[in-house]
């Protein structure tokens, strides 16, 4: 018996094989679960071949999939009005999503941050997470889990993440208010905050390299982290293992969140 089975959800943010998503996809997977997936929106449909590439390496070949721009309220809406027709109800919802235009992601440049720019990274980054548990939760009937991922740059000053920090700061703070409202239906919200990993996303970071070189040298464990790591919190996350914890922020960084100096 694995932990998920019986247990289906949807996640949100698989861009390729080597993202945070995809690596807790594949955990899921293996634990049993039964999983629904989102795909950015793109004419040319990249993005979803791309997807469907990622997916079929988690060896789910017909996978239940949907376009959704999560900056549009209709979209998110659309993906679990569709959920609710095909599966009924719902048991969980990984969010793994965040964006900032990447020219205000660079060492020494954070005052340059313009309001639109500010704005929208906290509207995908953040606002979405509420909007996505607004649209879970009618459907989460027997209980839910929902978690979302976070970085220690929501805490501490990282050069070069800039107003992604205040993204996550944002995040984990709006999981917080969710998991206070919510706890009285059995919804329980956390986040993870997962040490540096190589995706597509991290790239766009300034100074991402020497972040993974101060991990590798600074955490106690010596090293960075696998995306195996961060799936494995996950699924305990989602399953009725964790059936106590909520509210809560998960490091899972080699420890490195410990260390001041």
């Amino acid at each position: 018996m694995g932990l998920m089975d019986n247990k289906r959800g949807i996640v949100f943010g698989i861009a390729n094989d080597r993202s945070y998503a995809w690596h807790i996809s594949n955990q899921l997977a293996q634990a049993g679960a039964q999983l629904a997936f989102t795909h950015l929106p793109d004419p040319k449909g990249k993005m979803e071949r791309r997807c469907r590439s990622a997916i079929s390496e988690l060896g789910i070949e017909d996978p239940w999939l949907m376009p959704c721009d999560a900056s549009k309220d209709e979209d998110i809406q659309a993906v679990f009005d569709k959920l609710q027709k095909d599966f009924g109800t719902i048991d969980f919802v990984v969010h793994s999503i965040a964006f900032a235009d990447r020219q205000f992601l660079q060492i020494g440049n954070f005052h340059t941050t313009t309001r639109e720019a500010w704005t929208q990274a906290i509207d995908i980054s953040a606002y979405t997470l509420l909007a996505m548990t607004r649209g879970a939760a009618p459907l989460m009937t027997n209980g839910g889990s929902i978690i979302a991922m976070t970085y220690y740059g929501g805490e501490k000053i990282i050069p070069g993440y800039n107003i992604m920090g205040i993204a996550k700061a944002a995040l984990e703070h709006t999981a917080r208010y969710l998991a206070e409202e919510l706890g009285e239906k059995n919804i329980r919200v956390n986040t993870i905050s997962g040490g540096p990993l190589r995706t597509l996303a991290s790239s766009a970071v300034g100074g991402i390299d020497k972040m993974y070189e101060h991990q590798q040298a600074k955490a106690p464990l010596r090293r960075n982290i696998t995306g195996d790591e961060v799936g494995n919190t996950a699924v305990f996350l989602l399953s009725d293992m964790a059936s106590a914890i909520t509210g809560e922020n998960i490091y899972v960084d080699a420890g490195f969140n410990i260390v001041g100096l």
